[in-house]
């Protein structure tokens, strides 16, 4: 049998699938559907320093292809998370990546050296794709400098692995991997959802609260392993591939393009139990295939 096992950036994986960041909220409302020993780990939903309501409805629909969504960051709070979620995370047969956010540098450092005091936390993927109100709203994902800061602050006030989450919503990728590279990151996560809409032709209004959302789902594939594999050209450390996986050969394609592991994440809403049948599909082509390793694969793409 193919030995499934990944080290990423120093925190060992059983085996290369974790769900994605606001797909499984944090855990508890997928323990009836799916089995969380089985996989490689889990992403939780995003913190912020203080609670956040998040944005007015709808902020969720269908499209073709895909998902539109502008949650608007709503979470409890790191407070709340460090009291009440993290107990039940902590839980789990399965590593937990925390996913952190915030407005301002300061943010995401207090957030970071907050959570130190938690033991168990695999790593902190830091999402750098909110807006920076200390420079006008842009976002700090979108030029090297910000995004480089932001990882910096991380760095500094945590020992954990740190996972720099980038947009695809910028004009060189590689640009801002290299960047957070160069500030500390341990690895990268890609891709976030790329900027969309949607638009009721009846009443001439955004379907959105937010009147721009977030597409994720199998539309944004093709995208998100085109970056996965320019970034892998650009960069030595691991990369977290996200975008569209919602089989083990979508996954399959990312690991080729240069991605040691992957995150399921709209797929989890048309069937919860998507990350498990990934890793089931996955072991079952490496052993039709007669691959012992499977990262062997990882960066094997023929050009």
């Amino acid at each position: 049998m193919a030995d499934l096992k990944v080290d990423f950036a120093g925190v060992p994986l059983q085996n290369p699938v974790l769900l994605a960041s606001g797909t499984c909220n944090y855990g508890q409302e997928l323990l009836p559907l799916t089995d969380f020993s089985r996989l490689g780990g889990l992403v939780t939903k995003t913190i912020t320093p203080e609670p956040r309501g998040g944005n007015p409805p709808q902020r969720i629909i269908e499209t073709a292809g895909g998902m539109l969504n502008a949650i608007g960051l709503q979470n409890p709070g790191l407070e709340d998370f460090v009291g009440e979620k993290w107990a039940f995370l902590a839980g789990l047969q399965t590593q937990v990546v925390v996913n952190i956010a915030g407005f301002s540098v300061d943010e995401f450092a207090l957030t970071a050296a907050r959570l130190e005091e938690l033991p168990g936390i695999a790593a902190l993927e830091v999402n750098i794709s909110c807006p920076n109100v200390e420079a006008g709203g842009d976002n700090f994902a979108t030029r090297p400098e910000t995004a480089a800061a932001v990882i910096a602050a991380v760095k500094r006030n945590s020992r954990r692995p740190i996972i720099a989450k980038l947009t695809p919503n910028v004009t060189d990728i590689t640009e801002i991997a290299r960047a957070v590279v160069d500030a500390g990151a341990d690895a990268v996560s890609l891709i976030n959802t790329l900027v969309g809409m949607a638009i009721d032709v009846n009443s001439q209004r955004p379907i959105l609260g937010n009147i721009t959302g977030g597409l994720s789902g199998p539309a944004v594939k093709p995208v998100a392993l085109a970056m996965v594999w320019k970034v892998a050209q650009a960069v030595s450390v691991p990369i977290m591939g996200i975008g569209g996986i919602a089989t083990a050969r979508d996954a399959l394609e990312f690991i080729i393009a240069g991605a040691s592991a992957v995150q399921v994440g709209t797929a989890n809403f048309v069937n919860p139990n998507a990350g498990v049948e990934v890793v089931d599909g996955i072991q079952a082509h490496c052993d039709e295939h007669g691959i012992d390793q499977l990262a062997s694969l990882v960066g094997s793409l023929q050009t």
